[in-house]
């Protein structure tokens, strides 16, 4: 048999794992301090570019696709060699996929900030930026199945069955949720409206956890574990059960995210049922995890990187058990808008990808570097603190969430709500504010330490671009399965290209039956008479919504229970949402709800809420926008606006984009004078206006208080 000698590519992976340490290091310290913003709110510094709302944004995403994105990459291109027995298909595809990943990075570093958002949690980059993701994740894609093609083994391992689901499915996520109109070069909206837009951001968000935060990691699981454990997988089976019950599954359950909303009840229903279904295989691929340990327990104890494994992959268990939990209507109803959901995720997060990833990285390092560890001593301590770390950053918001929840819905003897104000449920959680900041702050050290013992591990080193390595060389003739006795699964794994389209197919099932109804039967989303499309200046003042992030602490849907109709208003409906473009239901609320402002307080309290939130609020935590009563609107923008939105099927009228700058000034004057009556002055132009305008029309269409003659706008105040 014929020996071929050949050299992995060390570089790429390398690269990667450096740029994910670096990358982690910055959404780290950006989510430290927006949790010390949600302590001492001075913290904002009354600037847009350190305010809550625009920092949260660039914390997830710099989490999910910088941190974690890069350590799949590192991991990925690692394993993906030494399984197929092959140096990666293209170098200078390689490098194109590094150096594009990191723009894009760069690009979410700095258009966050400044404002620019699609307003879409998790998919909030814009429309420039999300056709780069596509191109980059092509060349991804072109480079790991050209490997595959021409590997030297037959039969593809398990791991790169889940990098293959990742993939086609991130792929399918990624294009469907971005179908969005550009206004300009960074401004578009959501080709989506209302629930519509709900339930695609939610099938995305959903499974953006599943297949970017999960299955990758779980290919990784598969080979490091292993690796690092010098064991075979404990079931070839069960890994098998795992994989497509796992991608079957998960598509299903994203609007489990969306229960008691305005969501159809059928859709909800289906969410709830798979969400359930899921814990099978789920823990599947955490006792396969969990029991290739089996008869290794002594070298656990020793193995630092086997530490970090087996926590990661408990993390995985408890966090797979909570989500099917938290689908339950029952404890939703506890759990949704509160800290809960915040816990969760970061077990997810700090447990599931961050300890998996810092093992990973110390395995591979001295590998990288051909020497031992610098510090098994600072690896151990960065394993006891980071798990610290992550118990005191949960424990203190499940407490919290408990507490949230029974002072939303509590009630007097009298059957008035106890806590009326909103208030007084966040400055009861502080104290557990500050102990999550804590616990991000070990983990942030245990980071940091991390960082100290591979660079002194690289640089005691000789880094080794490319590894020799030999092996023989593939014939590709088959002979039958049931000729060889072997598996069936084994004439599948022989394919790759099949195992794509199979994977595709699996996947697309759910989503096609959650969607299509949803958008092809009209009853499904009911329409309300009374509902009008926003004026000029209300459009205006809903897309500085967006941009300052306001839908990360501000829930606009009112749930069919009586603590929130008491508290807020009439429950939220369906047809109220068909102008919607992004929706913006959110999903935590730091702040009250808002469904139901409009009219509430007059145009002068909402002036100097956004001012100084305190003056009109003493102990908000809620950033100042002063910026807002300086900046100019950009009135230009309009008549762009105004025909996108047309073109998304707003029933403005024909020729409006011309003269809806017109519609807009007058408003602007109703709301300019209103504040000079309270005695305010200030020009009609500025961003603050526009802001009033929109907080005002928020829920008032349903009470019949809002007349619009577009052309000349009359409206009735409330």
């Amino acid at each position: 048999m014929e020996v071929e000698r050949f050299q992995y590519d060390n570089r790429t992976p390398r690269d990667f794992a450096i740029a994910s340490i670096i990358f982690g290091l910055v959404g780290m310290l950006v989510g430290l301090y927006i949790a010390l913003e949600l302590v001492f709110p001075n913290l904002n510094l009354g600037l847009p570019y350190t305010s809550f709302g625009r920092l949260r944004p660039l914390h997830t995403n710099a989490v999910i696709f910088a941190f974690v994105g890069n350590g799949i990459f590192a991991g990925v291109y690692y394993s993906l060699q030494r399984l197929l027995k092959a140096r990666m298909f293209s170098d200078a595809l390689s490098r194109i996929h590094f150096w594009g990943w990191q723009l894009i990075i760069a690009a979410a570093a700095i258009s966050l900030p400044l404002g620019f958002t699609s307003g879409k949690e998790y998919a909030e980059l814009e429309w420039p930026i999300d056709i780069a993701i596509t191109l980059i994740w092509v060349v991804f894609g072109v480079n790991m199945f050209g490997t595959i093609v021409k590997r030297r083994v037959q039969h593809l391992y398990v791991a790169i069955w889940f990098y293959i689901a990742t993939f086609v499915t991130v792929a399918v996520l990624h294009i469907v949720n971005s179908f969005e109109y550009p206004v300009s070069f960074l401004k578009s909206y959501s080709a989506y409206a209302g629930v519509q837009d709900a339930l695609v951001q939610w099938w995305y968000g959903h499974n953006a956890v599943a297949f970017f935060l999960t299955t990758p990691y779980l290919g990784l699981m598969y080979y490091f574990v292993p690796k690092a454990a010098g064991r075979p997988v404990y079931s070839y089976r069960l890994s098998i059960v795992h994989f497509w019950a796992l991608i079957f599954l998960y598509i299903w359950a994203g609007p489990h995210h969306l229960l008691y909303t305005a969501l159809p009840d059928w859709a909800q229903s289906l969410g709830v049922v798979f969400s359930l279904m899921l814990i099978a295989p789920s823990w599947g691929g955490m006792i396969n995890g969990l029991l290739t340990l089996r008869g290794a327990w002594d070298k656990v104890r020793e193995d630092v990187v086997l530490k970090f494994m087996v926590v990661a992959i408990t993390a995985y268990g408890m966090s797979t058990f909570e989500g099917p939990m938290l689908s339950l209507k029952n404890v939703n109803a506890i759990a949704h808008f509160t800290d809960w959901i915040i816990a969760h995720v970061h077990i997810g997060a700090l447990g599931w990808n961050g300890m998996l990833t810092f093992g990973m990285l110390y395995w591979l390092f001295p590998r990288f570097y051909g020497r031992e560890l610098f510090s098994k001593k600072l690896a151990n301590f960065h394993f006891w603190i980071a798990t610290l770390g992550i118990m005191f950053y949960a424990i203190p918001l499940y407490w919290a969430a408990l507490t949230q929840f029974e002072m939303w819905r509590e009630f007097t003897s009298d059957g008035f709500l106890r806590y009326p104000n909103f208030l007084e449920t966040v400055t009861q959680i502080i104290p557990m504010y500050a102990l999550r900041s804590l616990g991000g702050l070990l983990y942030l050290i245990g980071f940091l330490v991390m960082i100290y013992n591979l660079t002194k591990t690289a640089f005691a080193g000789k880094f080794i671009p490319n590894e020799s390595a030999e092996a023989a060389a593939l014939s590709f003739a088959h002979t039958p399965a049931h000729q060889t006795g072997e598996h069936w699964h084994r004439v599948i794994e022989r394919r790759p290209f099949q195992m794509l389209l199979l994977s595709l197919v699996v996947i697309l099932i759910g989503g096609m039956v959650e969607m299509v109804p949803t958008f092809l039967i009209k009853n499904n989303i009911p329409t309300i008479a009374s509902v009008q499309p926003y004026t000029p200046l209300e459009l205006q003042g809903r897309d500085i919504y967006v941009r300052e992030g306001c839908y990360t602490c501000h829930s606009q849907m009112i749930r069919p229970f009586r603590f929130e109709t008491e508290r807020y208003g009439e429950y939220s409906k369906a047809g109220e949402f068909i102008y919607d473009h992004p929706f913006q239901w959110g999903s935590k609320r730091t702040g009250p709800d808002l469904h139901r402002e409009g009219g509430k307080y007059p145009d002068s309290w909402h002036y100097n809420h956004m001012d100084d939130p305190r003056t009109m609020s003493p102990g908000s935590i809620m950033p100042q926008y002063p910026w807002l009563l300086d900046d100019d609107l950009d009135t230009a923008s309009t008549p762009a606006k105004i025909r996108v939105m047309m073109s998304l099927g707003v029933p403005y009228p024909q020729g409006y984009d011309k003269i809806a700058n017109q519609d807009l000034m007058r408003q602007e004057a109703k709301i300019t004078a209103n504040l000079k009556e309270s005695g305010i002055e200030t020009l009609p132009n500025k961003e603050i206006i526009a802001m009033i305008a929109y907080l005002q029309r928020l829920g008032t269409d349903i009470k019949g208080e809002n007349k619009i003659i577009f052309g000349q706008i009359a409206l009735t105040k409330p």
